[in-house]
């Protein structure tokens, strides 16, 4: 009796795992019946029961060619295809025009869509998952104070003094320096001043140690129970946003209608009255991501494919000095314009934004039945746009594995094939900032120091990042003297 119990458990529990896929299966079924004479759902495999294709995408992710799992597909099924990963039925699109459609889409199609780890972190006041006017009020606020010539000046001269107050420590010789660490130490000072107005202190280091917390949850199981990973980064947020609404109720009490010098004076200057301290606080905190990420490994992939092209590194290396010796004998500081007319170095953080992938596609969510190019994306799927496809394509970019910057003089970088920050009205609001802080980071790098770079390479998941540091040896170069 107890076997056939047992046996009797084991078939409810097997049909229960089975029943989402069935249904699955029968509902794209009939979805692909009844849209026959118009669009049709993508070809493509939904993959195991429950994981889907997970596996496979993860493994492949892990691996120096995370684009071979849509290769493989891509030769089968075309450019959009159907999958499951990550617990949703998917679309993948490596279709340059597609993915543009979907990243130029309102909320009335699509809606932003990530792990769960990753919403329950961020929470629901997030600018990476609000819609509507609320998105669009926070996300231009926040974008012209990003492009704003007060902040770009204070940013270049912040900037500055850091990477130059960094590298006077450097050693000659023996000393290996890793240029990931300092990147991220300079770009997170800098980012966290120009939102919250934090100078390096205590309280800097504070928010650097619990920031640190908080970003090793981002993709972690669901998991909230005391102890877990997902729960220390949510106690660590917690504690981040104590600090940061500390400074918003200083501010707010002291606020006598000055210029904003950062990015929370912007927000609760706002006349809307839609902006909550939390709400400000919950997004000052995600938009300190970038500071760990983005624009750290921008600058430490640059060193990287430089050290693997000497003829780069030697033209980028020439337009830099020109630059330090006609300031030199002009006694001029450099200013940000200075920096973004340097049209190669420029080609060099392009290029390597094409090769590096940092983001290597957005996920999506259908609120509706959507057409696009005779594709049918049923509602409640996600679409997943993947760029790093699109980047990589030896039909749009000639060699498309081969670091060449020379590449970008005629190439337009408007076009639907080049999106390393997005699109639409998601587009990254920091990407002229993050130019601007690679560039200067390089301009004193090539025009102070030689190096030797130790071996490395990437990884690709979770998060774009050299495995060992990007470990560097230097020489220090002589200093220029004005004539």
């Amino acid at each position: 009796m107890t076997i056939w119990l047992l046996v009797m458990w084991v078939a409810i529990a097997i049909l229960v795992l089975l029943q989402g896929s069935v249904l699955l299966v029968y509902s794209n079924w009939k979805l692909k019946k009844r849209r026959r004479s118009r669009a049709q759902l993508p070809k493509g495999t939904l993959g195991w029961p429950l994981i889907g294709e997970t596996l496979d995408f993860v493994s492949c992710a892990y691996s120096p060619r995370p684009e071979s799992f849509m290769e493989k597909r891509r030769l089968l099924y075309g450019k959009v295809f159907k999958s499951h990963i990550f617990g949703s039925p998917t679309i993948v699109s490596t279709d340059a025009e597609v993915s543009r459609f979907v990243l130029q889409s309102d909320a009335k199609a699509f809606v932003p869509w990530y792990p769960k780890s990753l919403t329950e972190l961020m929470g629901k006041s997030s600018i990476l998952l609000i819609n509507g006017s609320l998105q669009r009020r926070v996300h231009g606020l926040i974008g012209a104070f990003f492009k704003s010539s007060q902040l770009k000046c204070q940013i270049t001269s912040d900037m500055q003094r850091y990477v130059l107050s960094s590298m006077r420590d450097w050693k000659d010789g023996d000393q290996i320096i890793y240029i990931q660490d300092e990147a991220k130490l300079i770009v997170f000072q800098i980012l966290v001043k120009g939102l919250i107005g934090l100078e390096p202190g205590k309280e800097m280091q504070f928010l650097k140690q619990q920031f640190q917390e908080f970003i090793a949850g981002l993709m972690s199981l669901p998991v909230k129970l005391p102890g877990s990973r997902l729960y220390r980064s949510m106690q660590a947020k917690k504690r981040m946003a104590m600090l940061v609404q500390k400074i918003i109720k200083e501010k707010r009490s002291k606020n006598n209608g000055c210029a904003p010098r950062d990015a929370i004076d912007v927000l609760i200057n706002d006349s809307s009255h839609q902006l909550t301290d939390d709400l400000i606080s919950d997004n000052m905190i995600d938009l300190m991501i970038p500071a760990e990420d983005s624009v750290p490994v921008l600058v430490t992939l640059s060193v990287k494919y430089l050290s693997e092209c000497p003829l780069a590194l030697q033209q980028l290396e020439e337009e830099n000095m020109e630059l330090k010796k006609r300031k030199s004998m002009t006694g001029e500081t450099l200013q940000w314009t200075d920096y973004m007319s340097l049209s190669f170095t420029q080609h060099v953080i392009t290029e390597t934004l094409r090769m590096g992938n940092i983001i290597s596609g957005i996920m999506r969510k259908a609120v509706k039945d959507v057409e696009i190019k005779g594709h049918f994306i049923p509602k409640g799927w996600c679409v997943f746009t993947y760029f790093r496809s699109v980047h990589l394509d030896d039909n749009i970019y000639r060699d498309a594995y081969k670091f060449n910057p020379w590449r970008w003089k005629a190439k337009d970088m408007s076009t639907c094939s080049f999106t390393p920050f997005g699109g639409g009205q998601r587009l990254c609001p920091g990407l002229d900032l993050a130019r601007l802080e690679a560039s200067i980071f390089l301009h004193h790098l090539v025009t102070n120091f030689t190096w030797v770079a130790e071996e490395d390479h990437v990884v690709n998941f979770p998060t774009v990042r050299m495995k060992g540091r990007m470990p560097i040896r230097i020489t220090r170069k002589p200093k220029i003297h004005p004539c």
